[in-house]
């Protein structure tokens, strides 16, 4: 089994992280990154309200091999809150999505999580704009607290 992309693309390496995330390629290997990054995110506030083995999921469903890769549903209940009393469907936009994966060279690791600026941004609702900031910087704090480890 290899590793596959979707639609034919290649995988996309933290140097060129995605105009929707921030990203940084730490060296941990890819169990302690997952763990140092579940604590930098309590750190912030934040908990892990979903967690998906992408690695075990297409494994399990698709029989092909993948490189270990986590997709963590990240909330933080006070901004969760204030999100949603000022949009009620933003919702569709929660939790913050925060990936760890093994990158390409041994012992090292990607983490990355969603640019909440852009996400709620797609939403014309100003209210969400300071929050946005607030929860964009607080997620960078948890990537650099990773890679300072």
């Amino acid at each position: 089994m290899s590793e596959q992309s979707s639609a034919g693309t290649s995988p996309r390496s933290a140097a060129d992280a995605p105009a929707y995330g921030m990203s940084t390629t730490v060296d941990l290997p890819y169990d302690r990154a997952v763990e140092r990054t579940r604590e930098a995110l309590g750190a912030e506030g934040f908990g892990v309200l979903t967690e998906i083995d992408v690695r075990g999921t297409f494994r399990k469903k698709l029989d092909v091999d993948f490189r270990p890769y986590v997709i963590l549903g990240a909330c933080n209940p006070p901004m969760a809150h204030r999100a949603l009393s000022a949009e009620r469907d933003i919702g569709l936009l929660l939790p913050c999505n925060v990936v760890v994966y093994a990158a390409d060279e041994e012992g090292r690791s990607v983490v990355a999580a969603v640019d909440p600026e852009v996400s709620l941004g797609r939403v014309d609702n100003p209210a969400l704009a300071p929050l946005a900031a607030d929860v964009k910087a607080r997620l960078r704090r948890v990537i650099d607290a990773v890679g300072a480890a």
